[in-house]
């Protein structure tokens, strides 16, 4: 929901679009707080009610105060004092003494959470064009994660058969009106095709706003100007502020997404329709030609909609879980692993991509795969540093074929072991093991379907 409001927030402050970035990362953020409370509920969840509480009550008054302390309008009139404080508890929640993993899993998770925050707290910073916000450097053009290229190839396979489709008819008709038909064919097929399941539906709402402003534009070109003998640059305005100022009100007070996609095409088509020239030309040859070809490319464009229709949202959804899987399969048996931050961008476009219509047991799905690969990355590097390669290595095949029960028990025989460090870095690491077994245990007949993925 965030993208196109994002979009339009571009268009209208260069600025914005230079610190682009920021914004980017305040999406990711929020999705990052989300996996991360996701994390810490399944955590207290398998507590009980008596640990759980004492579990949170050891670490969250001391870093939240100042939040709960706060309205929700210092979201908006001082979100830079706001990044800080949530800067502040996230650091604190990083660096205090926790000696059992639970209490380190729920630290840590929380002050994911803080930092996630933190993000979206510098976008609303930008935003409102506070002075103190922090200018981070510029930086390289960000890679663009691709979620799914299945729907993109059958949006241009659908736009090329429709483009194909105009052209032969303009061939072999040698017909006046085909180059326009080619454009407005192309610029229906490719402005609809983003929308999904709902694309069939706006370009028919565009095709009869279409059809609207020919009746329109025929009143006024044959009926109004030769009646009133319009001649003068004033009287055109005139003419032209009696049709599109209603239009454009008509749009702005705009509340069903029917009455939005058919004031749009109404306001956007009527100027190519009616095509005023110095000269105004009243042939009616002339000018049917070019509206029939708006017409038919836009009319085509509809009909290859319904005749090749964008995959379904169900299909799409499944793909993404089974996409998701196949990059967990690949990271359990590579050792070369991605770093976190390529993992969790990967991750959070896929979960960003899912249909409206998927249900919540598969968003969830869904993190607890980004879960269980970012720990998985950071538990290597830590299982490096104590010798624990092997035993870690032989848990996550047992995952990688789908014996989600083994992988558990070779897990806790891990957490057994580095029980025997009373480090910093042992607890964080048996936390991580705790919140992958959470995941795990929690999605087994999902994490089992790995070996096929």
């Amino acid at each position: 929901a965030l993208d196109p409001v994002i979009d339009q927030a571009f268009g209208e402050s260069s600025e914005l679009r230079y610190h682009s970035p920021i914004l980017q990362r305040a999406v990711e953020g929020l999705f990052v707080a989300l996996a991360a409370w996701r994390t810490a509920s399944v955590l207290l969840w398998t507590l009980t009610r008596k640990a759980a509480r004492e579990t949170a009550d050891s670490m969250l008054p001391q870093a939240t105060a100042q939040l709960s302390a706060d309205g929700g309008e210092a979201w908006l009139a001082r979100p830079v004092i706001l990044r800080h404080t949530t800067d502040l508890a996230a650091q604190k929640l990083m660096t205090m003494p926790a000696d059992t993993p639970p209490v380190r899993l729920l630290a840590d998770k929380t002050a994911a959470a803080f930092s996630g925050l933190s993000r979206a707290l510098d976008a609303l910073a930008l935003l409102m064009a506070d002075p103190r916000r922090r200018l981070p450097r510029r930086r390289g053009v960000r890679h663009l994660d691709i979620p799914d290229r299945l729907p993109a190839l059958v949006n241009g396979a659908r736009t090329f058969v429709t483009v194909a489709i105009v052209t032969l008819l303009w061939i072999v008709s040698a017909w006046p009106g085909g180059a326009q038909a080619i454009v407005f064919a192309m610029i229906v097929s490719t402005l609809m095709a983003p929308r999904a399941d709902q694309a069939y539906a706006a370009a028919l709402i565009s095709f009869i706003g279409i059809i609207f402003d020919l009746i329109i534009t025929s009143i006024i070109t044959f009926a109004v100007l030769p009646a009133t003998g319009v001649e003068t640059f004033v009287g055109l305005s005139m003419v032209l502020a009696f049709c599109l100022v209603p239009l454009g009100a008509l749009l702005a007070h705009a509340r069903e997404p029917w009455q939005v996609g058919l004031f749009t095409a109404m306001t956007m088509i009527f100027m190519p329709l009616f095509a005023p020239s110095n000269q105004m030309n009243y042939d009616v040859t002339n000018f049917y030609n070019t509206s029939l070809g708006i017409v038919v490319g836009a009319g085509v464009a509809t009909l290859a909609f319904r005749l090749i229709p964008p995959l379904s949202p169900a299909y799409r959804t499944q793909r993404l879980l089974d996409l998701a899987l196949g990059d967990l399969r690949r990271l359990l048996h590579r050792r070369a692993a991605p770093s976190v931050h390529a993992w969790d961008s990967r991750g959070i476009s896929r979960l960003s991509a899912m249909p409206d219509s998927a249900e919540p047991l598969q968003r969830a799905q869904m993190l607890a795969v980004i879960l269980v690969g970012a720990e998985i990355i950071r538990l290597r590097r830590v299982a490096r540093r104590f010798g624990l390669d092997a035993p870690l290595d032989a848990g996550l095949a047992r995952l990688a074929h789908g014996d989600v029960a083994f992988a558990i028990d070779d897990l806790a025989r891990l957490d057994r072991r580095l029980e025997e460090w009373q480090t910093l870095a042992a607890v964080r690491a048996r936390a991580r093991i705790l919140a992958i077994s959470g995941a795990l245990a929690q999605h087994p007949a999902h994490f089992g379907q790995l070996a096929a993925a």
